[in-house]
């Protein structure tokens, strides 16, 4: 993957924190495919990158995925409050679903 360089880091390999923004800046584009190699890298070197993981559980295909991320970041930290309130809100709607299903056929 090619990475674009500020002038003043010409030459130099992006810092985590430029790594961060370079991830955030093409899910936001829309590319996932490079945004997930980069937030992985950022793992790969950190592996208790909370912001990483939290933009991948972003970007997760499934929800099974996200809630694995989500899990893995209250694993680094428990109070993660972001990620407590993205799991508190699949379990909601995974809650109002089977009511709901309910509710149509008793």
């Amino acid at each position: 993957m090619a990475f674009n360089f500020d002038s003043e880091n010409r030459g130099q390999a992006p810092n985590r924190e430029d790594l961060l923004r370079m991830g955030i800046a093409a899910a936001k584009r829309g590319n996932t495919a490079s945004a997930r190699t980069i937030f992985e890298q950022i793992l790969s070197e950190d592996s208790s990158n909370e912001r990483a993981m939290m933009w991948l559980a972003k970007l997760a295909d499934t929800k099974a995925e996200r809630q694995q991320w989500l899990n893995r970041v209250l694993s680094v930290n428990p109070n993660n409050q972001a990620a407590l309130d993205a799991l508190n809100k699949m379990s909601y709607s995974r809650a109002a679903r089977e009511n709901r299903t309910l509710l149509i056929f008793g």
